[in-house]
């Protein structure tokens, strides 16, 4: 049991799978932490709980049936910037990570960690304000030589960031073959590469990230 002697702390708990947070609840009790929980199952719920309590710390999940979490990091930090952010999710840490630590989480952990490493994390986010794990802590060395996984934009052709500029701006194949002159296949293919380059599979990611690194 891992014990802290502290004030009455608020906890959110955020994810659209109520078996999830009922764990976070076992394991906080497990802790002997004196805590008031608040949950949320979608991005709704989670900001209008930020909005309405001051939440400490925030257990967010990273996708919601209502949209992907971490365009709403940067409001949550807006609104409540004492509020720590951590993403705890099933997705894939040494993709994602760096960007959601990027858009302003404080931190950000695999669903796939044992009990004890999930509760020391909530600890450190208390007490330190943050985590980090290994696999996380070796991205960010690696990203001093690899800008990329800071700001996945770079790794895109002057071609490919033109284009990916156009779908954001809502335009489609059709619209930006007839402006660039080429054929409708040929965006295709581009878009494909661009998907691919940036890990994304639809246009809102794209405009998410555009918003972020552009």
């Amino acid at each position: 049991m891992i014990e802290l002697n502290s004030a009455s702390v608020n906890v959110l708990l955020a994810d659209d799978h109520s078996l999830i947070r009922q764990g976070i609840v076992f394991l906080l009790e497990d802790m002997d932490w004196e805590c008031e929980i608040f949950q949320a199952s979608s991005l709704q719920q989670l900001m209008n709980s930020i909005q309405e309590h001051p939440i400490d710390i925030a257990i967010i999940d990273a996708h919601f049936p209502d949209g992907n979490s971490i365009t709403i990091v940067p409001e949550i930090k807006k609104i409540s910037p004492k509020t720590k952010i951590l993403i705890f999710t099933g997705i894939e840490e040494s993709t994602h990570s760096l960007k959601f630590l990027n858009a302003g989480a404080d931190g950000f952990l695999s669903k796939l960690n044992e009990e004890e490493e999930i509760a020391e994390a909530i600890k450190k986010m208390y007490t330190h304000g943050s985590y980090i794990s290994e696999v996380t802590q070796a991205l960010l060395r690696s990203s001093i030589s690899n800008p990329t996984l800071i700001n996945p934009l770079l790794s895109l052709t002057e071609r490919e960031l033109q284009i990916a500029e156009m779908y954001a701006e809502g335009l489609g194949n059709l619209e930006i073959a007839n402006r660039l002159d080429v054929k409708q296949n040929t965006v295709s293919t581009i878009k494909k590469r661009i998907f691919d380059k940036l890990k994304i599979e639809n246009i809102v990611e794209l405009i998410d990230l555009m918003k972020k690194h552009y």
